[in-house]
């Protein structure tokens, strides 16, 4: 684009009771070269981090169920969801937190990572940056249930699948969840699970 600038930003904090949501007011200049007022909202979450575990000589994935409050209020009837594990950055670090993260939901100690991309997930009204990971668990490194942090009232269900049976729950409906369905079709695509 030739133009596409940007001023006289104003941010109004609408809510800050969980995250912050500003309303956001500024000039944008059009292709044309004209300058034009916009009004935004922007959700301010923070940055995430979400991997795909993987066993490559069982064929399986380690994902995650648990109840998401806005799925259930736009029609998702009971409100659970098929996703591979994730979380908000801490300290700013991805692979720390998704290493931290994968204890906490999963019950797996992993130490080996390996980043695949990054991803604005709803550009047009949250500010969050998610960053996917792969990573190989082998059955000794479960430490524990999982299940989530408890002062985090996560509730988290640990499913442990076939490849082939998760990308049929994506294909039935089953798997709704776009940053899962990313990974999973990156590990198709690289063939990472025979």
């Amino acid at each position: 684009m030739k133009y596409g600038n940007v001023k006289n930003i104003k941010k109004e904090l609408l809510s800050d009771n969980w995250y912050s949501l500003n309303k956001v007011t500024f000039e944008y200049q059009r292709e044309d070269g004209k300058w034009e007022t916009q009004v935004r909202e922007a959700y301010d979450r923070g940055n995430g981090a979400v991997i795909l575990l993987y066993n490559k000589e069982k064929g399986t994935v380690i994902l995650t169920r648990q109840f998401r409050m806005p799925t259930y209020l736009n029609g998702n009837e009971d409100g659970m969801m098929i996703e591979a594990c994730a979380g908000i950055l801490e300290k700013g670090n991805a692979e720390q937190t998704i290493i931290m993260e994968v204890e906490e939901e999963t019950g797996y100690k992993i130490s080996d990572v390996e980043k695949v991309f990054e991803s604005y997930m709803s550009p047009g009204s949250v500010t969050e940056v998610l960053y996917f990971f792969v990573g190989q668990y082998e059955d000794d490194m479960k430490v524990s249930a999982g299940g989530g942090a408890e002062d985090e009232t996560e509730n988290i269900e640990v499913l442990e699948m076939t490849f082939a049976k998760a990308l049929q729950m994506v294909a039935s409906g089953e798997i709704k969840d776009a940053k899962t369905i990313m990974l999973l079709q990156y590990a198709q695509i690289q063939r990472l699970i025979n």
